[in-house]
């Protein structure tokens, strides 16, 4: 006897089996432990990575279907800014925002891309950074879950008094953003003034420094514009931070729930992340032009050149501390030259 299915009743049958596999999948997610998240920033709530982690959090909550939710702590809530590395390794922080160039010595390979005169715009250079340090993010951080990698928009010098060659520098105490800037300071004849960003601006006020190396926009975002006055015109350098995640934390998450979390674990995310922030800096510039009170100094093509020149042996220095770590110096920054390249971010 022939049998005949008709095209109504396949249809049917496919309506059927998409219902049933809905809600299998639906009774799966459901049924998912809930993982809930402490995300640590050391930057204030008023800072354009604030709203840029709660987006990435919603989004997280949404595509592991409701059962990874997060909590933001900002402005230094669960520990300092120096800290963060390891507070996302020990588990005080699920998620931390680290800045590796708060820990001079602890992490030299990522410290390429903090380099003078090494990343020209945080666009392109946050994929560049992103795509570069995944090879190496699980040797030289293996502490934590690598996440992303991302850079802020180039900072330059800020100061109390003119600025304008590096032998203005000589005498004055300094607070670097990070590790390879403090180097450039030392060498050029100037003191280092340890300090983290929310604690700078005391640090200009009381006279402990006299100097500081920043962003544009964040320059108004911490009061420092109401002691330095100053402006050096230059893309001096960049800070790279990383998303970093507390192993345990990634570990007790389901496959699907892993599944999610490394699709938020991209170079697509990290230049979404750092996108706002980005932007808010690139404002700066502007906002810096027309502040009242404020100096900005343009080089010329020679005096740019003596900046150039005098970090040049900062990348002997990196080089040597890499290698003291076992990894080929000349490969890792060819390498970071080609992203930076391809990604249009080379300076």
């Amino acid at each position: 006897m022939m049998i005949r299915i008709t095209s109504y009743k396949l249809s049917g049958l496919a309506g059927a089996i998409a219902l049933f596999l809905g809600a299998t999948t639906s009774s799966a997610q459901s049924q998912e432990k809930s993982v809930h998240l402490k995300i640590s920033l050391f930057v204030p709530p008023a800072h354009p990575l604030v709203p840029s982690a709660k987006e990435w959090a919603e989004s997280l909550k949404k595509a592991s279907g409701g059962s990874i939710t997060a909590t933001i702590f900002p402005a230094e809530q669960l520990g300092k800014a120096f800290d963060q590395y390891d507070m996302a390794s020990n588990g005080i922080a699920d998620v931390a925002l680290v800045s590796p160039g708060y820990q001079p010595g602890r992490f030299p390979i990522i410290n390429a891309a903090q380099l003078p005169f090494m990343v020209a715009n945080a666009e392109g250079g946050s994929a560049a950074v992103d795509e570069w340090y995944r090879k190496y993010a699980p040797r030289e951080m293996s502490d934590t879950h690598f996440c992303m990698a991302f850079v802020h928009d180039p900072g330059t010098l800020h100061s109390r008094k003119k600025i304008v060659l590096p032998g203005d520098v000589r005498g004055l105490k300094v607070r670097p953003a990070q590790q390879a800037i403090g180097e450039l300071i030392t060498t050029l004849g100037g003191t280092n003034i340890q300090a983290s960003a929310p604690e700078s601006r005391d640090a200009l006020e009381r006279g402990v420094a006299d100097a500081i190396t920043f962003p544009w926009n964040s320059i108004f975002l911490f009061g420092i514009d109401k002691v330095a006055k100053h402006t050096l015109d230059v893309p001096l350098y960049t800070t790279s931070y990383t998303w970093s995640l507390n192993k345990a934390a990634y570990d007790r998450a389901s496959p699907q729930q892993k599944r999610a979390i490394d699709e938020h674990c991209t170079a697509q995310w990290a230049v979404k992340i750092s996108h706002a922030w980005t932007v808010f800096e690139e404002e700066g510039r502007q906002k810096m032009r027309k502040a009242s009170g404020h100096e900005i100094t343009e080089l010329t093509p020679d005096q740019l050149k003596q900046w150039q020149d005098a970090a040049a042996p900062l990348r002997t220095n990196w080089a040597n501390s890499v290698r003291a770590k076992g990894f080929d110096p000349d490969e890792v920054l060819a390498e970071l030259k080609q992203k930076l390249s391809d990604r249009k971010a080379t300076y």
